[in-house]
């Protein structure tokens, strides 16, 4: 086998295998809800949500204490994120980078990541919202996925 082609067999194992951890993760705080604090976006005391809309947005802040984790649903489209105040590592299947606030980035969709707050923090994402929907669970139904199969369903239903 060539060597270009060595390294993306490689570079792909090794995103299917930090995908599994993730998903390792958040089976762990699922099974261990009882000694840890599990949030969703709909059960989300842990962490307050404050929904906003605007013409064609839906903007969700969440605010984060410091050593607090979250496992995030996998996001269905390319969105804006910002970081309004704090410092927190996000780490997905590729990298695990920190961000200290402000600053903003660029989401890709169909990437499931793993937040940690190293200090208390304020986490803002910006979605689309073309129908100015605001009943929380049918914006969560377009703009997330809960498993990678549901996303690959979503994807191939709306090519």
């Amino acid at each position: 086998m060539p060597k270009n082609e060595l390294s993306k067999a490689e570079s792909k194992e090794l995103a299917l295998n930090a995908r599994e951890q993730i998903k390792n993760l958040q089976d762990f705080l699922v099974e261990n809800a009882d000694e840890v604090s599990i949030v969703t976006h709909q059960n989300s005391q842990l962490f307050p949500l404050e929904h906003t809309f605007a013409d064609g947005i839906y903007v969700r802040q969440m605010t984060m204490d410091k050593d607090s984790l979250v496992v995030g649903a996998i996001h269905n489209h390319l969105h804006v994120w910002f970081l309004m105040s704090g410092h927190i590592t996000v780490a997905t299947e590729d990298d695990s980078v920190e961000y200290i606030a402000p600053c903003y980035v660029l989401a890709t969709p169909g990437t499931k990541r793993v937040i940690y707050a190293n200090e208390d923090s304020v986490f803002v994402n910006v979605h689309k919202n073309p129908t100015n929907c605001q009943d929380i669970e049918e914006l969560e139904k377009e703009i997330v996925s809960a498993t990678f199969e549901d996303y690959e369903i979503y994807t191939n239903k709306n090519k």
